[in-house]
């Protein structure tokens, strides 16, 4: 396959501009895979440097799943309202809805975790830990990375950025936000949401 191929199949993909695409399939001598894990690098890089940058525009989109029973409303902010009312951003706005209404998230973040409720975890934990045979004779530091596992998985369950994407489980939703900053170009942050259900 050829490197125009290459960077059109990338392109598709990942909707960066050609000339990214260009560069990452340059940069990864061909290898497709690494190209697309150079763009997620890429846009990372991009994420943290615009992520002191106000985002005062933004869309409210909303969701509720065909059986009527469950929904997402969801505050999205951008930079720009040229860029609030592209293609892309609607669609990210819509992928976050679902992922909201699928997944159940309680938070937006890690630091949004409630420190109460991360102590109440760690307690169930160690309860779990000392009521299990096999695990309260372990000594303690193999105790607390059991501990730290779990907190971890407790993390990834209910903190939207660290969640696996329903639809590409290979990519959390802070990566996926990172792609669609890449694409658009501007900072995107995911002010706040609210997820109902019957």
């Amino acid at each position: 396959m050829s490197d125009i191929e290459k960077i059109k199949i990338l392109r598709e993909e990942t909707g960066v501009s050609l000339r990214k695409c260009k560069k990452a399939i340059e940069e990864a001598d061909g290898d497709l895979e690494k190209a697309k894990r150079l763009l997620r690098e890429w846009g990372q890089k991009l994420a943290n440097k615009r992520s002191e940058r106000e985002v005062g525009e933004g869309v409210v989109a909303s969701y509720v799943h065909s059986d009527n029973k469950k929904g997402v409303l969801l505050d999205l902010r951008c930079e720009t309202d040229f860029v609030a009312k592209s293609d892309d951003f609607q669609e990210l706005a819509h992928e976050l809805c679902l992922q909201i209404t699928a997944a159940k998230p309680d938070y937006i973040s890690e630091e949004d975790v409630d420190e109460d409720d991360l102590e109440k975890e760690k307690e169930i934990i160690m309860n779990q830990i000392e009521e299990d045979d096999k695990n309260k004779k372990k000594p303690d530091h193999v105790k607390e990375k059991i501990v730290e596992g779990r907190l971890k998985k407790f993390m990834e369950k209910k903190v939207l950025l660290n969640q696996k994407w329903i639809k590409d489980d290979s990519m959390t939703i802070e990566d996926l936000i990172n792609e669609y900053l890449a694409k658009i170009g501007e900072n995107i942050e995911i002010n706040r949401f609210t997820h109902y259900e019957i």
